[in-house]
């Protein structure tokens, strides 16, 4: 892939309060954020509603089950590493706001529950549309400038109802596929879903794969079902849902990473967020090695997306700073990582408020569907 990342958004983070920041101390040169850690992304471009996905898709690759083979997965270094983590994560107060927007757009707001409703969906994607209040904008210096999640996500049955709610806006629509959570269903159903979602408008379809081919290191199956789903996707972004809760072992969730994105998978999903155990910090830093890996290798760069239980804006600033110390400025945009959430971002309007105010409100003033 060869080009230079172009960020998904309307806006540029380096534009966030800048003179509001700099009033307040925080380092800035020509309006850009200096402050420790300084590498939050500062280009952003519009992007075009009908190709909102401007970095090169990921075409995958032949089975590589060298790659595999060789992979080793130090658990006790992972904890180590990440144990460290809010010690390294020196964020100024001022800075964490303008970190917390960026959060916002790469939220995958999500409704996965048994009692959706078209109404429920129709709500959330206005607040996708407006995810914070106009009054905390204003006071940010932010009004005006096109913020919004990084997309809504559906079942199946909601994604026309989503995609007619978001009309002649930059947000897609990502639709939970292939007998999502737990993937048990045949496999020509499961392609059936992918296309019936595509048909329906979804630009992102999140899968599930199946686990048993994880559990008795069946990768060859693994890689053919993952291939067949890409080929059904057609022009919609692959999300590969590893649910690695259900695999066991961080040597299985990273081996998994690898054949999925050799099979052409354009990000790779922790969980369903059904699972016992969803995202988890060790989980992230096994998945982010091997996306490292495997742009080094091939050069094409796979997004992330870590879901369930990330519910605060401690969790997804200790996630941003992760992705940014493992792969660098450009997995801090969307089209590079996203958040699967669905109470994250009522508790990051709450810190923005209390940034603004010096309080912090209930939350049952920031309903989010």
């Amino acid at each position: 892939m060869g080009g230079s990342h172009v960020a998904i958004g309307t806006f540029s983070l380096s534009a966030v309060s800048a003179d509001s920041l700099a009033s307040r101390g925080v380092p800035m040169a020509q309006g850009v954020l200096i402050s420790n850690p300084s590498a939050v992304p500062a280009q952003s471009h519009a992007r075009d509603h009908n190709h909102p996905h401007p970095i090169a898709r990921n075409t995958g690759r032949a089975l590589e089950m060298d790659w595999v083979d060789e992979i080793r997965i130090n658990l006790s270094a992972a904890e180590r590493r990440v144990a460290s983590l809010p010690g390294r994560r020196t964020v100024k107060k001022d800075a964490q706001a303008a970190w917390l927007l960026k959060a916002i757009t790469c939220i995958d707001l999500t409704t996965l529950n048994g009692d959706d409703t078209a109404e429920r969906v129709k709500r959330l994607c206005a607040k996708a549309r407006a995810p914070i209040r106009s009054d905390l904008l204003e006071a940010l210096g932010f009004a005006g400038r096109g913020l919004h999640t990084g997309a809504i996500c559906v079942y199946h049955r909601f994604v026309a109802t989503a995609v007619e709610a978001l009309d002649g806006s930059d947000i897609p629509v990502a639709a939970v596929s292939t007998g999502f959570p737990a993937g048990l269903v045949p496999h020509d159903l499961k392609l059936k879903e992918i296309e019936a979602s595509v048909r329906d408008g979804a630009q992102e379809i999140d899968i599930v794969i199946t686990r048993e081919h994880v559990l008795t290191g069946d990768w060859r199956a693994l890689y053919a079902e993952v291939r067949d789903f890409r080929a059904a996707c057609g022009d919609a972004h692959l999300k590969t849902i590893l649910a690695t809760g259900d695999l066991k072992t961080l040597r299985n969730v990273a081996k998994a990473s690898m054949v999925c994105m050799m099979a052409g998978a354009d990000f790779i999903k922790t969980s369903t967020g059904k699972e016992g155990v969803n995202a988890t910090l060790p989980v992230t830093l096994a998945m982010l090695r091997m996306i490292r890996i495997y742009e080094e290798r091939t050069g094409f760069k796979i997004g992330f997306k870590p879901a369930g239980g990330i519910s605060t804006a401690k969790d997804v600033l200790n996630y941003q700073f992760l992705m940014k110390e493992e792969l660098g400025r450009d997995w801090l945009e969307p089209d590079l990582f996203r958040i699967g959430a669905s109470s994250l971002l009522a508790d990051i309007e709450r810190q923005l408020e209390h940034h603004v105010t010096g309080r912090y409100s209930a939350f049952n003033r920031h309903p989010v569907g």
